[in-house]
């Protein structure tokens, strides 16, 4: 990612936090000029990023086959608005952001494809597990023929928090409190508006 360096993350266990809290990523491949991408959960299992999608998306094609691939998970993030800092001081966007590089192999094997599953389940329900999904469901092996699954090998690990390290003391600390209502504003009228005009 573009740097200046005062927004780059170096400790490791700090981006990998990123992918753990917020799941949902952005996959990236490219084959010649053509991106593709798609969005989709991604969970660790053995130090690697495991994930499914439909056997009928084309980029199955370059989700297998150690072909390179670049998981983007977007953390917290926000507009900053001057007026809630001490010094003058202009519009900005807070975000934190990490990226995952590997290469990626499919995996085949069908049993494997759902203990990944559970696994992922399990890990999406916690804390309460409100679900628990049998690895013995009939539904999983009607289900199974449909997906591809895969495995990112993880080579590279990039951060960008951007926190306003920039700015003094009592700065930083009002850009982190913004960056924490922001993302706690209800979402209600915004997600009703939307299911009112697609529905």
């Amino acid at each position: 990612m573009y740097p200046p360096k005062h927004h780059q993350e170096y400790n490791i266990e700090n981006i990998k936090k990123v992918a753990l809290e917020y799941p949902f990523a952005t996959l990236v491949s490219a084959k010649e000029k053509t991106p593709f991408v798609t969005h989709v959960p991604l969970v660790f299992h053995n130090d690697k990023l495991v994930g499914h999608i439909d056997k009928n998306n084309p980029h199955v094609e370059l989700l297998k086959d150690n072909y390179p691939v670049t998981a983007i998970f977007q953390g917290p993030q926000t507009y900053i608005s001057p007026s809630i800092y001490t010094t003058k001081s202009l519009p900005t966007w807070n975000y934190i952001i990490a990226h995952a590089r590997g290469i990626v192999k499919e995996i085949k094997d069908s049993d494997i494809i759902k203990r990944s599953i559970v696994t992922m389940t399990e890990y999406l329900e916690a804390p309460n597990h409100r679900f628990v999904l049998d690895h013995n469901d009939e539904r999983m092996d009607r289900f199974i023929n449909y997906i591809h699954g895969f495995e990112i090998d993880i080579q590279h690990w990039e951060g960008k928090f951007k926190l306003s390290q920039d700015k003094v003391p009592a700065d930083i600390e009002n850009a982190k409190q913004e960056l924490i209502k922001n993302n706690q504003n209800n979402i209600e009228d915004f997600v009703n508006q939307l299911f009112k005009n697609h529905f």
